[in-house]
């Protein structure tokens, strides 16, 4: 950047690249926050601050590539951290967090109640900074976990953009401040739609893999999980498990020339691959995570829950990379 100040064609840093705060301010997302970001390469992105600092729509050379669900963004008054009704408010985009201590379905645990997905997505984040390193946008963020007399979980969240390129690195930081060890659970919710997904896409996996089918009617869908059909009326999501492979994966269509690549950290060693072919709720998600979505509860029944010690940190990674076929 600073050498293309130098040499006179750049008058502003911003013809670059865009960097600002936004606020939303009518509909159901009145008041919510938005970090708006374009890059040189092509990237458009809504980064959300009221959400843990996830990931809303992304547009890749004006094109679309993320699902957003019939809600759409709603604002930080809406999404209770308690008593979040999933189906009603969940955005898509292309990050939805889930945990930190709970992923899968709404379940008591004893005298506890975990909602779908855990409380993650609802907590804002604190200490944002948003900046230009060289010719990286950098986002910084703090989400806080926490009850009286129990649990402290402190996740620090770092997104990257190099301005020169389509690509994203999220990295974040968990820390259990607690004295005592903590069950948690995190579940990278990647949400892509139509265009990028469409019956002439297909993703892209390692051959020497493990896949397992969630469900009967995920069952009859292997063989054919990395390749999409037709928008069908009412038909069942498909949700699959790919394991001992390595962690990569990519979105594939080349009738609109687009590749998005997604890689992600040892830390997480299973990637849930969902795959929704319904009219109106059309949507391929590939989920890096540590567990199974079973909930809290099942997870340490099936011995898969992990466990955080007092003062340790776990640091778990996503990168998004797209580019033109």
């Amino acid at each position: 950047m600073e050498e293309l100040q130098k040499s006179g064609y750049l008058c502003h840093p911003q013809q670059m690249y865009t960097l600002r705060r936004v606020s939303i301010s009518e509909g159901r997302a009145k008041n919510t926050d938005v970090i708006e970001v374009c890059t040189a390469g092509g990237l458009q992105l809504d980064i959300l601050p009221d959400a843990g600092l996830d990931i809303g729509q992304v547009r890749f050379r004006g094109i679309n590539m993320t699902f957003i669900s019939k809600n759409g963004y709603d604002s930080p008054a809406v999404i209770s951290p308690y008593e979040t009704e999933f189906l009603k408010t969940f955005p898509g985009g292309m990050l939805y967090t889930c945990g930190l201590r709970s992923t899968g379905g709404a379940h008591r645990d004893g005298e506890e109640w975990h909602p779908l997905h855990g409380r993650y997505h609802s907590l804002p984040a604190e200490n944002i900074c948003t900046e230009v390193e060289g010719n990286e946008i950098v986002i910084r963020g703090t989400v806080r976990e926490t009850a009286l007399f129990g649990h402290n979980l402190v996740l620090k969240r770092t997104i990257r953009i190099p301005i020169f390129a389509a690509e994203v690195t999220v990295r974040d930081e968990l820390t259990n401040m607690a004295h005592s060890p903590e069950e948690y659970a995190l579940l990278y919710h990647c949400n892509f739609g139509y265009p990028l997904v469409s019956e002439k896409a297909h993703v892209e996996l390692p051959e020497e893999r493990k896949t397992s089918p969630r469900t009967p009617f995920a069952a009859t869908g292997i063989g054919r999980e990395t390749t999409f059909d037709k928008p069908a009326c009412g038909e069942e999501e498909r949700v699959f498990f790919h394991e001992n492979m390595e962690h990569k994966a990519a979105l594939v269509n080349p009738d609109i020339n687009a590749r998005m690549e997604l890689t992600w950290s040892d830390t997480l060693p299973i990637l849930a691959h969902w795959r929704s072919m319904a009219s109106g709720d059309y949507v391929c998600g590939l989920e890096p995570t540590n567990s199974y979505i079973m909930g809290r509860k099942n997870e340490r029944e099936n011995g898969t829950l992990p466990v955080i010690a007092p003062f340790e940190t776990v640091t778990t990674q996503v990168k998004f990379c797209f580019e033109t076929l």
